[in-house]
This record gives structure tokens, sequence and C-alpha cells, in this order.
């Protein structure tokens, strides 16, 4: 009986609930932590980047427009969906970055979990942020959070899976939708997590995944007017700084990353990732006029 030969995996794009390939048609090669060869990722485009912009536009009013308890009914189905491909996961993670198989293990728990506690975020965070405002005079005064719009993403380099689900589930938990730049150095985690969304029941558009050069990707995400916001997780000092001055143009929210990569991704991550990527809506209401009594409606 002859050897079988193994079916070589293709990494794709994630965009839009599909997977293309670049549109330049180019790949670079993601080694492991020794040098050798594991597989060849897409090299993605400014075109590409202008296309996960579009396809996050379009999916952002249905995404925005859910329930909260519907997003994280979605957002735990992602989990158990990630539960599934653990293995898959703990060899990913492992290759990536160098670890040992019992530490990429807790790598791969940590991110599953991580996933779950933002998913029990979604109908909560409006509870946290917002509420009722006392005022001098016959009104109500109510605010409540908003998500921003078009987020791009620069995923840490460093922490291939729990460092990538701790910014982008943060992103999508409270309503926006997402355009992520995977580790340049390892990005095989980040384009595994595209299957993952497209077999949830996350629709097409809300989470969108590039792999290739980050500043090359990037540049074009800082300065595109339709891109509300972006998160430097990913970017050094040097490309922080330049990102920055270009998001500037259309004054996006711009998060930046601190320390530099440098990151701590297992402590306790806290609202801050979620209240980064939220506006506050305040609505005046008049309370009515008051009777004699001194009673309102």
């Amino acid at each position: 009986m002859s050897e079988r030969l193994s079916v070589l995996k293709t990494y794709k794009l994630y965009v839009g609930g599909k997977f293309p390939r670049s549109e330049s048609g180019r790949v670079y090669e993601v080694t492991d932590a020794k040098g050798k060869w594991l597989a060849n990722a897409p090299l993605s485009s400014r075109k590409d980047a202008r296309d996960a912009v579009a396809a996050a536009r379009k999916a952002f009013g249905g995404w925005s427009g859910a329930t909260a308890y519907n997003r994280g009914q979605i957002l735990y189905r992602i989990a158990e969906m990630l539960e599934g491909r653990r293995d898959q996961y703990v060899a990913e993670v492992a290759d990536a970055e160098g670890l040992s198989k019992s530490k990429a293990t807790a790598q791969v728990d940590a991110a599953i979990d991580r996933w779950v506690w933002y998913a029990g975020w979604t109908d909560k965070i409006a509870q946290v942020v917002g509420g009722g405002n006392p005022v001098a005079g016959p009104f109500f005064n109510l605010s409540s959070p908003e998500p921003t719009g078009v987020v791009a993403v620069l995923a840490p380099q460093k922490s291939s899976f729990l460092g990538l689900v701790s910014v982008v589930a943060p992103v999508v938990a409270t309503g926006n939708t997402a355009v992520v730049v995977a580790s340049e150095k390892s990005p095989l985690p980040a384009l595994s997590l595209g299957e993952v969304l497209a077999t949830s029941d996350l629709p097409g558009g809300v989470v969108n995944v590039l792999s290739g050069r980050t500043a090359e990707i990037a540049a074009p995400l800082a300065a595109h007017q339709d891109v509300n916001a972006i998160d430097l997780a990913g970017a050094d000092e040097e490309l922080a700084k330049e990102l920055e001055i270009a998001a500037a143009d259309n004054l996006k929210r711009v998060l930046r990353p601190q320390p530099v990569d440098n990151a701590d991704w297992s402590a306790a991550p806290g609202t801050d990732r979620m209240t980064a990527f939220l506006e506050t809506k305040t609505v005046w209401h008049p309370t009515g006029a008051l009777g004699a009594s001194g009673s309102s409606y």
C-alpha cells in the first residue's frame, strides 16, 4: 500500500463572510519559532483592506441594531466552536509562539474563556456606562452607549491567539464591526478564527481578517474615511505614531498600545477595551408640569 500524501491546508483571508485569496495573488511564508515552514499565508493588499472596510460597513447596521442578548448568544456560539477546535489551536499556538503543548493549551483555554467573558458583557455594559443623570429642571436626562462603527484592529504581534481574542471580542461585543490585521509573523490562528466565525451565527462582514505586512495594510486603514476607530495593539512605537497622524484626518478614535506589544494578555481585561469604542448618546425629555402637590409624570 502506497504511503498517503497529506492534504496541505490553504489559508485564505476572511472578508464579508467569504474566503478570498488576496486580490494581488501574493502569499508569504509563515514559519514556526525555529524557522520551519508551516504554510503560505495571503499577503493582503490595499485593495483587500478597502474591500474589508466595505464589508464591515455593510454589516454594521444589522449587527449594531441586533439586541444585546442576541449578540451575546452569537458570541457564545463562537466560543463553543472554538472549544471544538481546541486541539487545532493548541498546535497552531505552540508552533507560532514556540511554546510547549501544556503552555499552549493554557493560552488557548484562556482565550476561549475570555471570549465567553465578553459574550456575557453584551447585555450588561449599558448598565455600567449608561443611566439616568440628575439635572436641575423638569427633565429626564438619560445616557446610553452606542457602538462607534467600523474599527480597524491591529492584532498583537507576539500573542497570536489570546492577544487576538482580547482585542477582537470587545470590539464586536459592543456592536461594532471589525477589520482585523493578523499578527504578521504568526497569522495562522487568526486565519483559522475566520473559519470558526464562518460556521457560527455571526453575520458575514462583522469580523474580517487580513494577513500580511502590518504596516502595508494598516496605512490605508488608518487613512480610510469610512473607518471610525483603530486599535494599534500590534503596532510598534514608530508605526503607531504614523498611523495616529493618518487617523487624525477624519478624527478617528485611536487606542494606542500600552505598553507597545508587551501587554500581559493573561491579566484580567476589565471593561476598558469595550468602552474605548463606544459613544455616549444623551437624550433629554420633559417630565411634564409639576402639579400643586409637587408630583409629575
